[in-house]
């Protein structure tokens, strides 16, 4: 095949997908400017809404240049709600400190938790997603899992305060519910039982109800599995049903010591 058939073969293919990645870049240089003005005591937020805001008028109408007041109102109602954001974020970073002796500051949470930053990035994607802004949440939320290894659906509900420890490899699907006060370590999958495409209207992942905590590598599948308040799961455990409140549920191990023989001379 000659270079110019290949040329147009791949002219050809790619008409088929309307992609832009100049959206992504975008997206994820809002992310870090808007965790910047939330959190850097050196930025300031008087000086910087404005271009934030025109940033996201860009990356709005990159998704649909019709443009008009649809673009304006989805801003203002984010804006809205951003002290609310701030508020939760500064609840899950006194959180963090207070629960783990290896944090000195809520400020090393904020400047160098991985955790926390997965949580900061689904906090402002979720409010996007819940305003019905298309595509941009999930970017943001693939944006923080590339940088952390927390892989969180901007479509899941979680309360304040939140605490992931290390976090690598956790993942919690669109549908799951977190409520208050709940704690995972790395490892940890809030995921669906069955995977279907019918199934994307229905609640697939499974509800933590307040004061849970969850140890690594735990497994929890099912949209009608919920864990009781107060419970610990322990780390390593497989569950596809309810736990009822106040529990405990640990994985059993054998530990089988070899025994070293001595042989005389």
């Amino acid at each position: 095949m000659s270079i110019d058939k290949i040329i147009q073969s791949i002219r050809n293919n790619k008409q088929n997908h309307l992609v832009d990645f100049r959206l992504k870049s975008k997206t994820e240089d809002f992310t870090d400017d808007l965790f910047h003005i939330l959190f850097d005591s050196k930025i300031s937020v008087s000086e910087n809404i404005d271009d934030l805001a025109n940033s996201f008028n860009d990356i709005a109408l990159m998704i649909d240049n019709s443009g008009g007041l649809g673009v304006e109102n989805i801003w203002k109602k984010f804006l809205i709600g951003l002290p609310e954001l701030l508020n939760q974020l500064n609840q899950d970073a006194k959180c963090i400190y207070l629960h783990d002796p290896a944090a000195r500051s809520v400020e090393e949470v904020i400047l160098a938790y991985p955790g926390f930053y997965a949580i900061a990035v689904y906090r402002i994607s979720h409010n996007l997603h819940n305003l019905q802004m298309p595509l941009v949440p999930r970017m943001m939320s693939e944006y923080a899992h590339r940088h952390t290894g927390i892989d969180i659906h901007p479509g899941a509900v979680i309360g304040s305060p939140f605490f992931i420890d290390h976090g690598t490899g956790v993942v919690i699907g669109e549908s799951t519910i977190i409520k208050n006060s709940v704690k995972l370590y790395q490892g940890v999958t809030l995921g669906a039982l069955q995977v279907s495409k019918e199934m994307e209207n229905t609640k697939r992942h499974p509800t933590v109800e307040n004061n849970v905590t969850i140890y690594a590598g735990a497994t929890i599948l099912g949209g009608d599995t919920i864990i009781g308040e107060n419970c610990t799961i322990g780390g390593n455990v497989w569950l596809t049903q309810s736990v009822p409140a106040n529990s405990i549920v640990y994985q059993r191990t054998d530990t089988k010591l070899k025994q070293k023989t001595d042989h005389a001379d």
